[in-house]
């Protein structure tokens, strides 16, 4: 955190959500005020590519707590190909215990260094697409894109007890979050990624740049909604609801790229 508030001279940095530490890829970073943006940001569905390497136990479901590996014979193709593919849609599963979710102010993964157990409730992800890419034994890769919160981690862990043998996760590489791609730092455009409707207002814009009060009958669209409102100089995110108008956001500096 340090590092990359040196690196962009910001005192205050931020991320739309965690990588696993030997993970890779897509991570969206903002820096000051930008990071009031996160939660309006279309950031669904996400895309991954995994790596499950056969034979590997491991506590934290992936190659940072690897305890044994075992020689296990090569599975047939098409039964990795059928639990795989199994999985798409709806699914409900534990997360694993080495996470970030918080029990009694205490995250799971500090309980699982100590040894601990967390009592983790389950969750409910959608997986909207998954696929086998290679088999290459012991190594099983696979691509899945899936909903907001989904335990890519826990995905091999269920694909490998359906297979019957031990496994983790050798390498696992975010694609994409929504339309954000990995593009090496390259800096965005927020408007590009609000997953917000426009709205118009249709008095002084000045009014909201200065940040006053306002009225639902000066908006084009008067429906009760949360709209992104460009000025001159500055963006907005207003609420409608009830006939009344909040800022959401105000006088956030257009981008300048």
């Amino acid at each position: 955190m340090n590092v990359m508030k040196r690196k962009y001279n910001t005192k205050k940095i931020g991320f739309s959500g965690t990588l696993d530490p030997f993970a890779t890829g897509c991570l969206i970073v903002a820096t000051g005020q930008y990071t009031k943006l996160f939660q309006f940001l279309d950031k669904t569905p996400k895309k991954y590519n995994a790596t499950i390497w056969l034979g590997a136990k491991s506590a934290s479901l992936d190659i940072e707590q690897i305890e044994n590996i075992q020689n296990i014979k090569p599975l047939e193709l098409q039964k990795i190909e059928n639990v795989i593919s199994s999985l798409k849609g709806e699914l409900s599963y534990y997360p694993p215990q080495f996470c970030a979710k918080k029990v009694n102010g205490v995250a799971s993964y500090k309980n699982a260094r100590n040894g601990i157990e967390t009592d983790l409730k389950k969750i409910t992800s959608t997986i909207y697409d998954i696929k086998l890419i290679s088999y290459n034994h012991p190594f099983v890769n696979f691509e899945a894109t899936v909903s907001e919160g989904t335990y890519i981690r826990s995905l091999g862990e269920i694909i490998c007890k359906e297979l019957k043998v031990d496994g983790a996760l050798s390498s696992l590489k975010r694609v994409h979050e929504g339309n954000f791609t990995f593009e090496s730092e390259k800096a965005l455009n927020p408007l590009d990624f609000i997953g917000l409707k426009r709205n118009e207002y249709l008095k002084d814009i000045m009014d909201i740049e200065l940040g006053k009060k306002l009225s639902y009958n000066d908006f084009k669209i008067k429906d009760n909604g949360v709209y992104l409102v460009v000025t001159n100089n500055f963006f907005s995110i207003i609420e409608i609801e009830d006939d009344n108008v909040v800022y959401k956001i105000n006088r956030m500096p257009l981008f300048e790229g």
